[in-house]
Formats: C-alpha cells, structure tokens, sequence
C-alpha cells in the first residue's frame, strides 16, 4: 500500500518537483516501507518525535543526509510543523530543512544555533496567505520587509541559509481559492528572489523552494509553482496519535 502510494505520486510528479512524506504520528515501520520504495525526504512536525525516529534509523544503518555513508543515500530529515524557539537547539545539528521559520525572533534563535553547530541551517521563509487566522507565518509583505533587513547578514558563516518559501493554502473546497493562496505564495517567492538577486546574489542562487501543496491540493500547488510537496495522509493513511 505505501509502496504503491509512493510510486504513484512519484511517477506524477513534473521534473524538478519533490515529494516530502509527512511521516508525523506514523510509526517506524511505515517509514520504512516508504524507504523501500524509495523516499528519502520525511517531514515531522513535534521535536521528540523526531528525535526519536532519527534515533531509529541512525541505529538501523540508515542515517540522516548530513552523516550519509559514503556511496549511501541518507534520510533527509525536514521539520514542518511550528516550531519554538527553545526547542531549535534540539534540531540544529541534523535537520536537514526547516519549513516553517515564521517570524524574526525564530530566525534569530536559528542563526544563533546554526552558529553553535558550525553550520547554516536551510530554511523556508513560512507565508501565511490562506484564510484561516490560526495559520503561522508572514503576510507577503512582511516577508519582503523581513528579507530586507536580514539580507546585508546572510551568507556563509550566519546560521541561515534561506533556501524559498513555504505555505498552506486555505482549508475549503474552493480550488479557485486555493489556487489564488498558492499564486499569492508563489508571486511572493518571485519578489523575494528578485529581492535578493539586487542584494545578495549568491544567497538568491540558493533560494529555490515553493513548499506548497498537501494531499488534497498538490496538483493545484504544482501547477502554481511548487517545488516540494508535503503529503502524509495520500501515502500512510490515517494518523496513529
């Protein structure tokens, strides 16, 4: 079933598209089942989750991206869901991608502990364009005004590597809504790129990401410019809480 599920989505996915697995709330062993068909990129939204299937499989000989064996594919681990500052430190040495940096306290709670790591921790600017209130992240606007006062600290050596944006699309049927959320998103991306192109040209080189898109919207996300789609349900079925 699993196997199945991945393949299918795979083989419909346009090239330069990828599929994130959300493994959230699913066991091991399911996780294991989608590595056998071949998924490499796992997306968990709770830090002791995480740090528990990470324990797993780096004990199972299939360790994480960073510390891949040589002439080995490894897990690329991604964080999805928000995420507090005081629980960063727990996820700087191996996540392999944050996708909901959501505000400029994060940001510097990140850089601090991509500094204490040596390493510049790949992020997603999270935009926030779908109806719902609830949601996380920056209003398009305040995205660009973000960028535009961290842009003269980034490069290599500042904790962060921005790496594109990441939203969610409004909960409704409406798939003319929906498209116009993943349009917002994907213009916005566009602005920031372009932002930073003007004044950090080898940052904006790395800033290539559209996360948008989940199991009852992903075609629609592709088609308004996604990069990397988040499906967890499509694939592993019900979640086990």
């Amino acid at each position: 079933m699993i196997e199945e599920q991945i393949k299918s989505i795979t083989e419909a996915l346009p090239q330069g598209v990828r599929l994130c697995a959300v493994s959230k709330f699913h066991p091991v062993e399911a996780l294991e089942a989608a590595y056998r068909a071949g998924q490499r990129i796992f997306g968990e939204s709770h830090v002791q989750e995480l740090q528990q299937k990470v324990a797993y499989f780096s004990e199972h000989a299939l360790p994480p991206l960073l510390h891949r064996e040589e002439g080995r594919t490894g897990i690329e681990w991604h964080f999805i869901g928000h995420l507090q500052t005081n629980k960063v430190k727990y996820l700087a040495p191996y996540v392999a991608l944050i996708h909901s940096m959501d505000s400029p306290r994060l940001f510097e709670e990140i850089a601090k502990q991509g500094i204490r790591c040596d390493r510049d921790i790949p992020c997603l600017v999270q935009l926030h364009v779908a109806q719902e209130e609830t949601k996380f992240g920056f209003l398009p606007d305040e995205a660009l005004s973000f960028l535009r006062d961290v842009m003269p600290r980034l490069g290599s050596g500042c904790g962060v590597s921005l790496r594109g944006i990441m939203a969610m699309a409004s909960n409704t049927d409406d798939e003319a809504r929906i498209r116009r959320d993943f349009r917002l998103a994907h213009d916005t991306f566009l602005q920031a790129k372009a932002l930073l192109s003007e004044g950090a040209p080898a940052e904006a080189a790395l800033f290539t990401e559209c996360s948008m898109g989940m199991s009852d919207d992903w075609p629609v996300a592709i088609e308004e410019g996604a990069t990397l789609i988040r499906i967890g349900s499509s694939i592993f079925g019900p979640r086990q809480y």
